[in-house]
């Protein structure tokens, strides 16, 4: 079956550029365009595509607050945000809305269809080079105080350090902190994709981790990976 996709952006040309790639690939189908964050939101209600490739900067209502509603709905649309923007606080932003996905407008196309893949099969990702700066940004923080500030994204592991989680789920982790999607796991460990994704499950529940971008922060508060070696 198809992955169908809405593409919300208030520029023409890119979604004129996106759809034609969207066109070529056997497996997405375009269901619908929308210009601005208010439309985007109506056309899910009415469309309920699988995928929704939002921009942030859009007039009316923008894309974390579209995004912020798509996820809240009772559909089971999920929201990749592409942007030529990617400070912290459209990152930040987009997270907490419920994003699964952020991904900057420099990347290539291929990548950008392989994204839509991945958040569609379930998954979250986000850019490298933004991940990069998420953990580098997180590392540089000073130890939390007994009461963290609400602004803070990511909740902090189980006070067990992960003493929870078996020999494998630890594997798995360490290779979501560096990077890899499941499917890469899968071909590292020699395991289904199917297991793996059960895996992640189960660390997702162990770890009281919202997303797959906490997981990643997660193994880098566990010392299995860190910023210099991903």
């Amino acid at each position: 079956m198809s992955v169908r996709v809405v593409l919300a952006d208030d520029q023409p040309l890119v979604r004129a550029g996106l759809a034609m790639v969207l066109a070529d690939a056997p497996d997405l189908e375009l269901a619908g365009e929308a210009g601005d964050g208010a439309e985007a939101v109506r056309l899910v209600r009415e469309l309920r595509p699988d995928v929704v490739v939002m921009d942030i900067r859009m007039p009316g209502m923008d894309g974390i607050e579209a995004t912020r509603i798509i996820t809240a709905g009772p559909g089971t649309a999920r929201v990749v945000v592409l942007t030529t923007f990617d400070d912290d606080d459209y990152v930040y932003g987009a997270l907490r809305a419920g994003a699964s996905g952020f991904l900057v407008k420099d990347m290539a196309l291929p990548e950008i269809l392989a994204a839509i893949r991945v958040v569609a099969a379930g998954d979250a990702l986000i850019a490298p080079s933004v991940t990069r700066r998420l953990i580098e940004e997180f590392a540089a923080r000073p130890e939390p105080s007994p009461a963290p500030s609400p602004a803070r994204i990511v909740p902090p592991y189980r006070p067990d350090g992960g003493a929870g989680i078996t020999g494998r789920e630890r594997e798995v982790l360490t290779l979501i902190g560096g990077g890899l999607s499941n499917a890469e796991i899968a071909a590292r460990l020699v395991l289904s994709a199917a297991t793996v994704k059960t895996y992640v499950t189960r660390l997702l529940a162990k770890l009281d981790a919202r997303d797959r971008v906490h997981l990643v922060i997660i193994a880098y508060e566990m010392g299995l990976v860190s910023p210099s070696n991903r």
